[in-house]
């Protein structure tokens, strides 16, 4: 089996240590592993198959010899470091949002649109993790029925926003218990009891960044022609984004048949049997790697409308295993290890 170098660039960060657990658990197939961060963090160790690595730093000729690098260190590092990861060698799957809409970079989800690698310039572009799931569920619906229209609300974890952000929820329920004031410096309210209806800055069209991005990305993924209208919310769960989907569809849907197309469907496990009080909760994605869909049921206020509830682990599908995903695609496609 040929085997690959693999840096993961933010590998000290919560999505990049999911990463390296993604690469170990699916067993992809690693000569070498390299994990590279910011200077402050070089020479710290990490666990890989049960073996120490040391932290390098992630700069110039720091990808040589790599094949394939995941990178999870934010846009501005991701505009510095992808294109000297590009041309020293490696082909670069990045997290962040700063190649995503850029013409010349594939934006891809494996279950949905893999071909969209085939061309690709060395740098291919990991989507937003609500727009993962939630494109992961609709697919096989718009395979077969063709949506219009798309109504979404999120409900987001604060480990989208990252460690400081799960501090900030952990600290707030301690003081709570001890009936402290609490103390919000992530999030501009409190998040602990709270909903926030707001993620990433506010846009000129009253939008949010983080719901152009759900809008911008179904676009380039799965159709340009679904007007897609999102709300996106911030709410105190620590892990695993849930969302609220209303489609209306060009064909009329048979509920049955959308749930065995979806029963069917790479990446998706249907959990939806209301008698039983089964449908899935943030908790139940919690470390899996399946995009989780129930509370299916058309909506009699629209033609060919149909309600369902989504959920899915944002470290996860939506960022490591998503990433580690599309390397396997690269893999099967015959990416070529280097010669060493």
């Amino acid at each position: 089996m040929k085997k690959y170098c693999v840096a993961v660039v933010g590998a000290m960060g919560a999505v990049g240590r999911e990463m390296l657990k993604t690469l170990e658990q699916r067993g992809f197939p690693v000569s070498e592993i390299r994990p590279l961060d910011i200077e402050a963090n070089a020479g710290k160790k990490v666990l890989y198959e049960g073996r120490e690595a040391t932290v390098g730093v992630a700069a110039k000729g720091a990808f040589v010899d790599v094949d394939i690098a995941l990178f999870s260190a934010g846009a501005d590092a991701s505009l510095v470091l992808a294109p000297i990861a590009a041309a020293e060698g490696a082909v670069v799957v990045d997290n962040s949002s700063q190649w995503r809409m850029d013409p010349e970079v594939p934006l891809v989800v494996p279950e949905v649109n893999p071909d969209a690698l085939d061309g690709h310039k060395g740098i291919i572009a990991n989507p937003n993790c609500s727009t993962i799931q939630m494109l992961v569920a609709l697919k096989p619906i718009h395979d077969a029925y063709k949506i219009k229209r798309i109504v979404v609300a999120t409900y987001q974890a604060v480990s989208g926003t990252g460690a400081a952000a799960i501090a900030e929820l952990a600290a707030q329920a301690e003081q709570f218990a001890k009936g402290e004031p609490m103390t919000a410096k992530v999030y501009p309210r409190q998040i602990l009891f709270n909903a926030l209806p707001h993620i990433d800055v506010f846009l000129d069209n009253g939008y949010t960044k983080e719901e152009m991005k759900m809008v911008n990305e179904t676009h380039k993924i799965l159709d340009p022609a679904i007007s897609v209208s999102p709300t996106a919310v911030r709410i105190p769960v620590f892990r695993g984004h849930s969302e609220a989907i209303n489609i209306e569809t060009e064909r009329p849907m048979d509920l049955a048949d959308v749930r065995r197309l979806l029963a069917a469907a790479p990446g998706v496990k249907v959990v939806d049997d209301p008698a039983k009080l089964a449908y899935p909760t943030a908790l139940d994605a919690d470390g899996k790697d399946e995009v989780f869909v129930g509370r299916l049921r058309l909506d009699p206020t629209v033609p060919n409308g149909l309600n369902m509830w989504v959920v899915g682990d944002n470290l996860r599908k939506g960022a490591a295993l998503n990433a580690v995903q599309i390397a396997e695609v690269l893999a099967r496609k015959g990416l070529e290890p280097k010669a060493r």
